[in-house]
């Protein structure tokens, strides 16, 4: 690798002109050895937020970050190995439900999960509500399970792309983080360590999600697709709303509750929607369908047989879990205080901020401000009343559960001001708006 003068770099990226590959590296490499200090990353880090980065670069950004930790050898495992990242959102438990359903399906799914922070929750939050589930495997065990079930559920380990860890928490403090080319850097960098061979991708942009704007949050998933296909992985992405939360239950124990529905044949219109469209690609990918629709097909009809709950509960007894409560949801604890939040006047529901009611429930105890914060898996939210439903003053909109007393007025005021009841019955907005693939980018219909 030649020797480049890191200073000069960051003034190429200043002025807007492109770096190349081998000047990539080198700032990568070089801040992984701990040879380029804090200070010039953040310096390079902003002039690539104000500049951009090129599809070229992005590529490069990834492929560095990828290789600066151990990129998992899944060649053991026989099949297409196939994986499904969200950009996150409020009530959006689609991992829990469609991981064990396309395992189910014969395709092997190697999920490596993150926590979650402020109004968007985490997979692994909601998997340790699940009493003695570890998600603490090491990559050894890792494999083993997988290669065992066809699923594994595990948090990031610190072999798995650790500069990219480094530069996002540089990012979360130098006011970088809302820049495309560096969060599909980052998606990617940690997806493509797993050792998949083909991503689905669930990029959300509304109230709720980290993108506002459906064009911001397709030029995300285009990149995105970009990266995953450039590092020859099949690669599909689709546009989802998050302008009301995904389901009706928010927070980690009622999600799990929730997922269970859905397995068991029942849940929500909205999540189950979502959930069999992004499995049914996954079962496509993986070569198990011919097409996304009979994916979609084998998606529901492992629910039907029981096959995808019977493999969350060996997935959950193979990671030390408890499926005690699979059986008897309503009899897991039960948070100490609980109330509703009521319409205020008759009418229909117009909107609903989801970043608003996901803080609502870290309010209430089920998410974090920071990431030493504490989980309580019992406090949440459910939902009664979504978009275009009917109400009636002093009617039921959300039921909230916590262990702190102290929320209840502020949290019932943050909701009511989230809900906005209007007198004319709304169009309920478009679920899943577009799909991206290497091809290009149709409307969904």
């Amino acid at each position: 690798m030649k020797s480049h003068n890191i200073v000069s770099l960051i003034r190429k990226k200043r002025d807007g002109e492109r770096l190349s590959s081998d000047e990539i590296r080198y700032l990568i490499r070089q801040y992984s050895r701990d040879k380029m200090p804090d200070y010039q990353m953040s310096a390079f880090l902003m002039a690539a937020y104000l500049n951009g980065l090129d599809d070229h670069e992005s590529a490069s950004l990834t492929r560095e970050m990828l290789h600066s930790g151990t990129v998992l050898d899944l060649s053991e495992v026989p099949g297409i190995k196939v994986d499904k990242h969200s950009t996150g959102g409020v009530g959006d438990k689609t991992s829990l439900i469609l991981a064990p359903i396309v395992a189910a399906c014969g395709v092997p799914v190697p999920m490596i999960s993150g926590r979650g922070l402020g109004h968007s929750g985490g997979t692994l939050d909601k998997l340790e509500s699940i009493p003695g589930f570890n998600v603490n495997l090491d990559l050894k065990r890792y494999v083993e399970v997988l290669k065992k079930h066809k699923l594994v559920l595990i948090g990031q380990t610190e072999e798995i792309a650790p500069a990219d860890k480094r530069m996002y928490s540089l990012r979360d403090v130098t006011a970088t983080v809302e820049s495309i080319p560096l969060i599909a850097g980052s998606i990617m960098s940690k997806k493509l360590a797993e050792g998949i061979d083909a991503l689905v991708l669930d990029v959300k942009f509304g109230s709720g999600a980290f993108m506002k704007t459906r064009e911001d949050a397709l030029k995300l998933a285009q990149r995105l697709v970009s990266i995953g296909e450039a590092f020859g992985k099949r690669t599909i992405a689709y546009l989802t709303s998050m302008d009301q939360p995904l389901g009706n239950r928010i927070g980690n124990w009622l999600e799990v509750y929730e997922s269970i529905e859905c397995l068991n044949g029942g849940g929500p219109e909205d999540l189950l929607e979502v959930t069999h469209l992004l499995a049914g690609t996954m079962i496509h990918l993986g070569g198990k369908a011919g097409s996304v629709q009979e994916g979609i097909a084998c998606s529901k009809r492992a629910v039907r047989d029981g096959s995808a709950m019977q493999k969350l509960r060996d997935i959950t007894t193979e990671q030390d879990g408890s499926t005690e409560y699979f059986d008897r949801p309503d009899d897991y604890p039960v948070a100490l205080h609980h109330f509703d939040v009521t319409a205020e006047a008759d009418g229909y529901i117009m909107e609903m901020d989801s970043y608003a009611i996901g803080m609502a429930g870290v309010e209430l105890g089920a998410g974090r401000k920071s990431m030493e914060d504490a989980i309580d898996p019992v406090a949440g939210i459910i939902l009664e009343k979504k978009i275009g439903d009917q109400v009636q003053r002093g009617e039921t909109i959300a039921r909230c559960f916590t262990n702190k007393e102290r929320e209840t007025d502020s949290v019932r005021q943050m909701l009511q001001d989230a809900v906005t009841v209007g007198s004319s019955r709304p169009d309920v907005p478009a679920l899943i708006t577009d799909t991206v693939t290497r091809d290009g980018v149709t409307p969904w219909s």
